[in-house]
């Protein structure tokens, strides 16, 4: 009888595991890529599938900030904002050709969701047709699907001419909008970039106002002012780095004008994305300092963009980089309460409503994407593929020695 009970137990020990490993096969190293993939997968899935089916209207949950300012303007146009903000992330992940068996169909699946979601969105007959006409917040939307076009030609070359033409013309709709005197400039500039690289004009006075007044507001050591006072926030990497490299890197093909305005932007670049990496706690967790913390992941944009783009600077490594954005992605998707069936919540670790700003809706904290541009690089990169190592705040309170942080003057 003895012997029959322990070998049961041994066969429902081996069974667990057994199945614990299909159902999550890849818990063991939440570095890897294919915890990268999964944490994608669960996030985009719900956005991409329904739109693919038309569906999206019908879906996606109409929820907005507690304190939203005009609650029935935010869900017109969250749906831009979720089509903008997801792709923005994994658009360079879809223009990769390699990959096990498992990602290669995984990829399949998001690139064919991916150009019926365009069409359906661009497509006035169909369900979830987009207006980008609706308000100024569709200058910012439409921003982030130029920057999903940028970061990944594939889609471009993948629509047909029909849908091209449509996305060219809502693009350019969102002209009619004065941007705010912030940041929004470079969404403005980040669609003329994307029909200086797509069709056949673009407003050059659009970008070079973004790219001289951002130069005004140039701080110092690595940072800007997002408008014309100075605010603790994440902004510098939701958006200023990112989008002046990203702009830069399509005018640099068209103009050398700004060769000397280039060189610094690059320095700046690198410097900020060393303070990023200093601000991951050995936790993961990172400061919630000033407005639109419920981007989670997004706070750490420009440092996953540098990663994506082979630019990050000699004081940081791959492996260490690699390890604290897998840091930052574990710690803000593992409250129970990430998602409400299976769509993200308004909050930094869980659903968190009184962190909301007045313009959040249930797109909004869809930026959290842009932390996943590094699966962009094939699983034979060197960022994946190096050894992990710890990052700075690992090294320094486990009383490791490590090097001091430096500022830098870059004028």
């Amino acid at each position: 009888m003895m012997k029959n009970v322990w070998t049961l137990w041994i066969f429902i020990c081996f069974a667990a595991m057994t199945y614990g490993q299909k159902r999550n096969p890849i818990a063991w190293k939440e570095t890897s890529r294919a915890f990268w993939l999964k944490e994608m997968d669960r996030m985009a899935r719900p956005v991409m599938r329904s739109l693919a089916h038309d569906s999206l209207k019908i879906n996606m949950p109409q929820i907005t900030s507690v304190a939203v300012d005009n609650k029935e303007h935010r869900i017109q146009v969250q749906y831009v904002e979720v089509l903008g903000r997801v792709l923005s992330g994994i658009s360079p992940w879809l223009a990769l050709n390699d990959g096990s068996e498992e990602e290669q169909a995984l990829r399949k699946q998001y690139r064919n969701w991916t150009i019926q979601a365009l069409k359906n969105a661009l497509d006035s007959n169909a369900n979830d047709f987009m207006r980008f006409d609706l308000g100024g917040q569709q200058l910012v939307d439409a921003s982030f699907i130029s920057v999903a076009f940028l970061r990944c030609p594939w889609l471009w070359d993948h629509l047909d001419p029909v849908t091209q033409g449509h996305l060219i013309e809502a693009i350019k709709t969102t002209r009619q909008f004065r941007p705010v005197f912030s940041n929004w400039l470079l969404f403005s500039a980040m669609n003329e970039a994307f029909l200086a690289q797509y069709s056949t004009s673009w407003d050059v006075m659009r970008v070079d106002y973004a790219f001289q007044q951002l130069e005004q507001w140039y701080v110092g050591d690595g940072m800007y002012m997002d408008g014309p006072h100075y605010a603790y926030d994440y902004y510098n990497s939701y958006v200023i780095h990112p989008f002046l490299s990203g702009i830069m890197d399509v005018i640099d093909q068209k103009t050398k004008n700004y060769d000397s305005m280039f060189a610094k932007i690059k320095l700046r670049n690198q410097r900020y994305a060393i303070i990023l990496e200093r601000l991951i706690n050995t936790d993961g967790t990172f400061p919630p300092s000033g407005r639109s913390v419920i981007y989670r992941g997004a706070a750490f944009h420009h440092l996953a963009d540098m990663a994506l783009k082979k630019r990050l600077p000699k004081e940081l490594t791959e492996g260490q980089v690699r390890a604290a954005l897998s840091a930052v992605m574990r710690k803000t998707f593992e409250s129970p309460s990430t998602y409400h069936q299976n769509w993200l919540t308004i909050g930094l670790y869980g659903d968190q409503p009184g962190l909301g700003d007045f313009y959040n809706n249930q797109g909004s904290p869809y930026l959290c994407s842009t932390i996943f541009l590094p699966l962009g690089l094939s699983e034979t990169d060197s960022f994946w593929t190096s050894k992990e190592e710890e990052w700075s705040s690992k090294r320094i309170w486990s009383g490791q020695d490590w090097k001091k942080d430096q500022s830098k003057v870059i004028q």
